[in-house]
């Protein structure tokens, strides 16, 4: 195994091989980078050949994955898309969680204008499982259920609790849980819209 040469490393013009690489003068570009470079006229940051010939405009001289910025400027990283492909959104300082609950959120809100329904809150934290301390002195957390909206029906008195789901939300185990625990401990059926 040889020793590693410290970075920068500088390579003498005409040399064919380093160790057991070789040095391409002139190394084929692949076209997607080829494209890049044109779109934003820089050179790529990781060409063996710039780093080598010790040109400046090679870009960081750290490994790429050491890098805490984009190789290329201008150019984010796509964000991974939500699991269940919800939208998150903003209303009047109001965040919901998908487009859905909005949309639901306004539907209640003209409901409890024209009087069908009253005491319309929204996000209302329900404990299902109190907090608890361990033999060891910990603290084991307490089990809550956040629903989307609680209010009164006019008609017949009765609190409904609501919350918007998606056929493949309502089968995720974790609220599956919570929804058995609402009607166990508080005797509360959520209604899923």
């Amino acid at each position: 195994m040889t020793k590693r040469t410290a970075w920068p490393m500088v390579v003498p013009a005409g040399t064919k091989t380093v160790g057991t690489a070789r040095v391409r003068e002139d190394a084929p570009m692949p076209y997607a980078q080829k494209k890049l470079a044109e779109m934003h006229g820089t050179k790529p940051a990781h060409r063996f050949d710039d780093v080598a010939d010790g040109s400046d405009d090679a870009g960081a001289l750290t490994p790429a994955y050491r890098r805490e910025t984009t190789p290329w400027p201008g150019v984010t990283k796509p964000k991974k898309a939500p699991k269940y492909r919800n939208t998150k959104c903003e209303h009047d300082g109001i965040k919901f969680d998908s487009l859905k609950e909005r949309s639901r959120w306004f539907e209640n809100v003209q409901r409890q204008a024209r009087g069908e329904i009253s005491d319309l809150r929204l996000q209302v934290t329900f404990e299902l499982v109190p907090r608890k301390q361990r033999d060891d002195g910990t603290w084991e957390r307490a089990l809550k259920y956040v629903a989307d909206s609680v209010y009164v029906e006019v008609e017949t008195g009765k609190q409904v609790v609501e919350d918007v789901k998606s056929p493949a939300t309502r089968k995720n185990p974790a609220y599956v849980l919570k929804r058995k625990l609402m009607l166990a401990v508080h005797d509360i059926t959520i209604r899923e819209i």
